[in-house]
């Protein structure tokens, strides 16, 4: 059975395994504070349409409450574990089914696992949150082991920790002209491409969202990143297939028995 990823735009995706639908990071929304949505039209309602969503950490252009709003009745939401202290949002979504999940834990949904891998990045609710939460990556089991990277910099026990994958979704850029420490820029991606060793992966978060009036400041920043990890990924990697998505785009990956 063939896996199926569709990239919404930033870090969204949905991943589609043994009948299950995995959304990534939910995040529908023309403007965001400081942040515009410059490429890619809103995704339908449909995209809406999970079994099960997941949040890598607790920065609002990951979890962002009114885009959890807009998710089904009793849709599972895996969050990191003190989630809804930090976020008092969290906590008027009553219509999902909330799960706190910390590194190692596992979530059953029909014949998929989800389970929660360590992430290098800031757990906090920023810019002022005083509560962290662990920042977290997930590995979807089913026919294939998907690795969704959430935001993470290059950390030392990252093959170790995510283990073997078939399919690996990559931060390669980000919502400005620079990227802080905790991120992967398509260098980075690439050597977490080596480190992991997939058969395939899809570049995200990058060529979504951008400040509003610094739309030609380093504008090469928004546009490049994903050719960007596709050309070093080739020379790092070659037996990776790069899979480079427009926006709403679908890929169906066939999965070796």
């Amino acid at each position: 059975m063939p896996v199926e990823i569709t990239w919404w735009g930033h870090a969204t995706c949905t991943v589609e395994d043994s009948n299950v639908r995995v959304l990534t990071d939910p995040l529908f929304a023309r403007r965001l504070a400081h942040l515009h949505r410059r490429r890619g039209a809103l995704p339908a309602p449909a995209a809406r349409r999970a079994d099960v969503a997941v949040v890598s950490h607790l920065h609002a252009d990951h979890l962002h409450v009114p885009s959890l709003a807009g998710l089904p009745d009793g849709t599972l939401l895996l969050v990191p574990r003190g989630a809804p202290r930090a976020v008092p949002g969290l906590r008027r979504l009553t219509h999902l089914r909330v799960t706190e999940m910390a590194p190692g834990d596992v979530t059953p949904v029909g014949d998929v696992v989800v389970r929660a891998v360590p992430a290098r990045h800031d757990g906090r609710r920023l810019p002022l949150g005083r509560h962290r939460s662990p920042a977290l990556g997930y590995v979807i089991e089913g026919e294939a082991r998907t690795y969704f990277a959430g935001d993470t910099g290059l950390f030392d026990a990252m093959a170790k920790e995510v283990g073997p994958v078939e399919v690996a979704l990559l931060p390669v850029g980000g919502w400005g002209p620079y990227l802080g420490e905790g991120h992967l820029d398509a260098g980075r991606a690439a050597e977490a491409l080596a480190r992991l060793g997939p058969r395939s992966a899809v570049p995200v978060h990058y060529g979504t969202y951008w400040p509003i009036g610094m739309d030609a400041v380093r504008p090469h920043e928004f546009h490049a990143p994903g050719d960007e990890f596709a050309r070093l990924a080739a020379e790092r990697v070659p037996g990776v297939s790069v899979h480079r998505l427009a926006h709403g785009e679908s890929v169906r990956l066939e999965v070796a028995p």
